[in-house]
């Protein structure tokens, strides 16, 4: 029998001032195709967010551009008044047109609006954390100076609208440059199974005790394929997608994932991923695919 990797693999992390169950959800998919519009179903939406939060959740990603505006508004509807332990994360810096096009936000007016707009929507007086979203490249982070629009939201946190400040998108040196302006919790950037541009970063944020949030857990809009993914997941008796998300658990203790879906089915099992553990066997064998 090949052995169970025991490595350290703790349930919580810190965000902020707060520690979060690793597990979390991504609202994204709660709004209409291409996260524009409302869903097809709204009352499956609210009890799939509902679902979450029973099942211990309690790390909601989510941002105001998102329909735009209703996936924060379910997300009220849903949960509010919020647990107290419940962190809800939002993201700035894009906006969407009235075809749901996505266009960067970055004018100090915009990111103003954008906070007032996700604290009236979710109905809460402080954020939790907020993430600027880098534009320069709508392929992946690029190279680019965050100091004016981080410098807007450093000043919304000094007046108590946001608690904790985040980056998303965006390259090792502009977290660096980041954290001159002000304290950085999180980190979130396109990363899964097979994307892993971002491996030395993660190990870096995770001595400074700064979370990872991957977006694309599973592949986003191409979900993960792979053969060796498929053969792991078999001899462990879980899906994929299980595996894959129980591997970034795994990855680093630092990791957050928030995987996301309007389906209680697919929550369920998303959420059960948790609970997986690897051979070092295995644990190779899925360390090798992105190679």
């Amino acid at each position: 029998m090949s052995k169970v990797n025991n490595t350290t693999h703790p349930s919580t992390f810190k965000l902020g001032d707060k520690a979060v169950n690793r597990m979390g959800y991504g609202a994204m998919q709660l709004a209409g195709p291409g996260v524009f519009g409302p869903p097809k179903d709204r009352a499956t939406a609210v009890a799939v967010l509902r679902e979450a939060i029973e099942q211990g959740v309690n790390h909601i990603d989510t941002s105001d551009f998102y329909g735009p505006h209703v996936t924060n508004e379910i997300i009220r509807e849903a949960l509010h008044p919020y647990r107290d332990d419940l962190v809800i994360v939002t993201k700035i810096g894009a906006r969407r047109d009235d075809k749901g096009a996505w266009l960067p936000a970055f004018s100090a007016k915009e990111l103003r609006q954008a906070v007032h707009d996700n604290l009236r929507n979710l109905g809460l007086d402080v954020i939790d954390a907020v993430n600027l979203r880098a534009m320069f490249d709508t392929h992946g982070p690029a190279e680019g100076s965050l100091e004016e629009p981080l410098s807007v939201l450093a000043e919304l946190r000094r007046q108590g609208l946001v608690r904790h400040i985040g980056l998303s998108n965006v390259t090792r040196k502009q977290v660096q440059d980041g954290q001159k302006i002000a304290p950085i919790v999180c980190v979130q950037n396109n990363y899964n199974l097979v994307h892993r541009a971002d491996d030395a970063l993660i190990d870096d944020l995770a001595k400074d005790g700064i979370a990872y949030v991957p977006f694309f857990p599973l592949g986003g809009f191409s979900p993960l394929q792979s053969a060796t993914l498929s053969e792991v997941a078999a001899s462990i008796g879980a899906t994929p997608m299980q595996t894959a998300l129980a591997w970034l658990l795994h990855r680093a203790p630092n990791m957050l994932a928030i995987p996301g879906t309007s389906s209680l089915a697919h929550l369920r099992e998303n959420l059960a991923a948790a609970k997986l553990r690897f051979s070092d066997p295995d644990l190779a064998k899925l360390n090798g695919i992105a190679s």
